[in-house]
């Protein structure tokens, strides 16, 4: 999941991070021990604890750091559009093709992640309003300069979320439908349920 190799007092940390994520794809949330950590990441359990209190919070950690890769590759996107509709759109494809670009981190993120209990939900209730607000503001925008009817943001930009994590949760359990699909089938209805259409 690193874009590029860690350098700098971050590298142990880094490292840690890419060797849960390698044993957690592996064996799983439940039957991973830190010493398989310790010994894929080639740290020690000092280095471990001294980073990350207990396995659960070395867990949330990486769900962050995909939450804010997601993140950045969507923000990005947006910065190449002009108007508020063509970010939305950017944004949405921008989502979808890093979700399908790392299928493996998003396997452990979104599955192994289930029954974690309450701090995991409270993390994934915090990233998910992350990008429900990310959606609102250009939406707002579009709304603002004309290009779509008023809407209730709030809710569009959630069912909007909804209707992303659902179709990423069948393509990481089955390999279908593939990224690329989602992309050119969904984008355009949720385009179209806030009655936008493209010049």
């Amino acid at each position: 999941m690193s874009e590029q190799p860690a350098r700098g007092p971050e590298s142990t940390r880094e490292r840690i991070l890419d060797a849960a994520l390698s044993v957690f794809s592996y064996k799983g949330y439940h039957d991973t021990r830190l010493d398989e950590i310790v010994a894929e990441s080639e740290t020690s359990k000092g280095s471990i604890y001294f980073h990350f209190p207990n396995k659960e919070r070395l867990f949330l950690a990486l769900v962050e750091k995909f939450a804010d890769l997601v993140e950045r590759r969507v923000t990005e996107a947006i910065a190449q559009e002009t108007t508020p509709m063509a970010k939305v759109e950017a944004g949405l494809e921008a989502c979808l093709e890093a979700f399908g670009r790392y299928r493996r981190p998003a396997k452990v993120m979104l599955v192994q992640a289930t029954g974690l209990g309450t701090v995991f939900e409270e993390k994934r209730l915090e990233i998910n309003e992350r990008f429900a607000k990310l959606i609102r503001i250009y939406l707002d925008e579009a709304v603002e300069a004309g290009e779509i009817e008023a809407v209730d943001t709030d809710v569009v930009a959630y069912a909007w979320l909804g209707s992303i994590y659902h179709l990423t949760i069948r393509w990481v359990y089955s390999g279908e439908p593939e990224p690329a699909r989602i992309v050119s089938a969904l984008v355009p209805m949720l385009l179209r349920s806030v009655k936008y259409v493209k010049k």
